[in-house]
């Protein structure tokens, strides 16, 4: 079933109709809506995204000061940050970069690029301080995996610059980064990138999610609120 454009399971539904209708209803009663009606949602794929090569000497790995703890109820604290690819057109591949805020789910920043080099992680911190400067928290930091994009020392001069602390997973660890994976899992199964016919388009199609994420994509483990609802209550509590 489609809401806003994109295909929602029981969960979804069962929040959406709560949240924009005002209509309760037992999920256990939507799903067996569904499987009558034959109404499927996606299922998740593994996640193919291969770990960025391995970082030369110069660069610079940092301890992990997040350790898991994701959710601090505070937020523009815990930046979640990684890249990932999404293929369009049979032949051609955009790499996207995101920053989440790990207490919210927020997408805060995000930049989509036709290659991947250094800039489209700079260009993603860039963007985070220009539209949420003064809402960053002051011991704000950004998470991230040992990528070279992360351990570059133009990449951390600029935190530096920005007043921005960095944490990093444990190599090899997925767990230690998790809910931004699990970001871009839901994304690519919820857009139909891989039609896009050209990078405008696609820059299209991620610009709409990302509204539609924020703004209207309820979820379960948010008490049923989107993540700018969520935030909200975080902020007025």
């Amino acid at each position: 079933m489609n809401h806003h454009g994109y295909q929602k399971g029981s969960r979804s539904l069962y929040m959406t109709l709560k949240n924009e209708f005002h209509i309760t209803f037992n999920r256990k009663k939507i799903q067996r809506m569904m499987r009558k009606y034959q109404i499927n949602c996606p299922i998740r794929k593994a996640n193919p995204y291969r770990r960025m090569a391995k970082a030369t000497k110069e660069h610079t790995v940092v301890s992990n000061l997040l350790n898991r703890n994701f959710k601090q109820q505070v937020p523009c604290k815990v930046l979640l940050t990684d890249i990932t690819y999404l293929p369009y057109d049979n032949s051609n591949v955009a790499y996207l970069s995101t920053v989440k805020d790990g207490s919210t789910n927020e997408i805060l920043s995000y930049h989509l690029a036709e290659r991947i080099t250094l800039e489209i992680a700079t260009t993603t911190i860039t963007k985070l301080v220009k539209n949420h400067d003064k809402r960053l928290h002051t011991e704000a930091f950004i998470h991230s995996d040992q990528g070279v994009h992360y351990t570059s020392p133009k990449f951390q001069k600029i935190l530096r610059e920005y007043g921005i602390g960095q944490s990093m997973s444990r190599r090899g660890n997925c767990w230690d980064n998790a809910p931004q994976e699990s970001f871009f899992g839901h994304m690519k199964d919820e857009i139909n990138y891989r039609s896009c016919k050209t990078f405008e388009e696609l820059q299209c199609v991620i610009d709409d999610y990302m509204n539609y994420y924020n703004c209207y994509r309820c979820q379960w483990g948010l008490k049923k609120l989107t993540p700018i609802q969520y935030r909200n209550q975080l902020i007025s509590a």
